[in-house]
């Protein structure tokens, strides 16, 4: 293994805090009482000073400043970062001076962990500070953080290179704390969502993530293989026809969180690893569906941020309901002046042909009015509009349109350009959903890898009867995207998918 002279040095006052008798990782129990933020946002001088006497704070050490008998140095805990004052004399009342002299002087190092216990006061520039009465070395760090330093409300040599940032995210969460702020932002979002379904009487459930059979999208598998069974098996591509089985079994309302796996291409809003929020509500329609989503973003825009109007790069963008509607013909007829509404295969390639849009010689109808769509129509749709009334043949799993012949009840909510949430009123008749899945073979046989299977299983759960029943699909990263104003889906995802890394070279 290759060590930097940094390395080496920190490996060398490791041995040598061992050979003093200090234990560089000691048990896990430190009496933490408080946080750097709690004491920052609390701690009133005079007025308060008895209430933080006695605080026990443990965090990573930032940045050293010695001052000969005495330091100052500033601690970062999970919450903030807070100086410390740091006196030989106070650590070390006797005549053995070497917790100072030795281990806090010379043995430590940016990013070692330490606990502390203190009082809190304020230096004579005004800055409210720990004056350390007890010091203790709880983790030795090995491996030096970059140095990002901060003056005069500037951050110099911050660390931005995404290849760092999305390998190294530990390093990252220390060095960058506004990051910490995006992935807190997301769990709030997702715990606000949890509490608008809870609050209206939904059931969160799980459903399996090995499927024998991948349903309820168009997309690609993930392949494995099942020991056990000598069987293949597939990482699911989305839920949907579980969460359907569920209302079929009787549950009126059912949402869960799903990972979802779909092999395909990464960019700024595709990770092959993904959330997607998915519920389905029985005797409901497309239309309500459409209302409870106005309701559901209104109110994570305001817990996020006190209001429906967010910041999104150089855009504005408001959650305030109603949004726009418009039906998927009328969109990219508004923005090409073409009508494909009654055009067959053959018309639409002519129309791709003419708007320069490559495809696929093996993709259907539906697949193409997609491309149409993606390529002239969805990236204008700035503020949130539902496109509306999606043809039959790219919605296999929609109930028809009650009243448009060739159309079915379905909507796609479109916010920045991208495509938020995917909502149906759900086919629930089975025999036109065995139709529609032998109309996905015959596309499979085609060529088109991510038309969808047939899954029996799931045809003889509606024989028993599902009741209307309305669903959608939210994907969580590219809400979350919006809702923290991240320019791409791998700065919302902890751990992002990367090539693996050769340790070797």
């Amino acid at each position: 293994m290759h060590l930097s002279e940094q390395e080496q040095i920190r490996r060398e006052k490791l041995q040598q805090l061992k050979e003093l008798g200090i234990d560089p990782y000691p048990a896990p129990l430190f009496p933490v009482n408080t946080t750097a933020a709690y004491i920052r946002e609390n701690y009133k001088g005079e007025e308060n000073k008895a209430d933080f006497a006695e605080v026990c704070l443990a965090g990573r050490i930032m940045s050293i400043r010695d001052m000969g008998k005495a330091s100052f140095a500033v601690m970062q805990d999970s919450t903030s970062r807070i100086q410390i004052y740091v006196r030989r004399d106070d650590i070390c009342p006797g005549e053995d001076k070497t917790l100072y002299d030795k281990v806090w002087k010379h043995l430590s190092d940016i990013g070692d962990i330490y606990g502390i216990k203190g009082f809190v006061f304020t230096t004579k520039t005004g800055e409210t500070s720990i004056h350390v009465q007890e010091l203790t070395l709880l983790t030795k760090a090995l491996k030096p953080l970059p140095v990002v330093k901060e003056a005069e409300g500037q951050t110099f040599d911050a660390v931005t290179d995404p290849e760092f940032k999305y390998r190294q995210r530990y390093a990252d969460l220390v060095i960058n704390p506004q990051v910490r702020e995006t992935f807190v932002k997301r769990t709030k979002m997702i715990n606000t969502i949890r509490e608008f379904l809870n609050e209206r009487g939904a059931l969160e459930v799980d459903t399996p993530v090995l499927q024998a059979i991948p349903g309820g999208a168009a997309a690609r598998p993930f392949i494995t293989h099942h020991n056990a069974l000598d069987v293949p098996f597939y990482l699911r591509i989305a839920n949907e026809l579980y969460l359907k089985r569920c209302i079929v079994g009787g549950f009126d309302w059912v949402y869960e969180f799903s990972r979802n796996f779909r092999n395909e291409g990464m960019d700024r809003t595709h990770n092959p690893e993904f959330t997607i929020l998915e519920w389905y509500t029985a005797y409901k329609d497309y239309y309500w569906m459409m209302e409870t989503t106005e309701q559901l973003l209104e109110k994570v825009a305001i817990a996020l941020h006190g209001t429906t109007e967010l910041t999104v790069g150089e855009k504005t963008i408001s959650f305030k309901a109603p949004f726009k509607r418009i039906s998927i013909f009328e969109s990219v007829k508004e923005n090409t002046g073409i009508d494909i509404s009654e055009l067959d295969e053959a018309g639409l390639r002519e129309v791709c042909k003419k708007l320069n849009i490559p495809v696929d010689p093996n993709i259907g109808k539906g697949k193409l009015i997609d491309e149409i769509f993606g390529a002239t129509s969805e990236h204008t749709y700035t503020q949130p509009t539902f496109i509306t009334d999606y043809p039959v043949e790219m919605s296999p799993l929609t109930k028809k349109h009650r009243s448009k012949a060739g159309l079915v009840e379905r909507f796609e909510l479109m916010v920045n350009g991208k495509e938020i949430a995917n909502a149906y009123s759900e086919l629930n008749d089975p025999i036109d959903q065995r139709e529609r899945f032998e109309e996905q073979v015959k596309l499979m046989e085609r060529g088109d890898d991510e038309a969808m299977f047939i899954d029996q299983d799931f045809l003889r759960a509606l024989e028993y009867g599902m009741p209307p029943t309305s669903g959608i699909g939210i994907g969580i990263d590219r809400l979350c995207m919006l809702m923290t104003n991240q320019p791409s889906i791998q700065d919302v995802l902890l751990f992002p998918q990367m090539r693996p890394e050769n340790f070797e070279d």
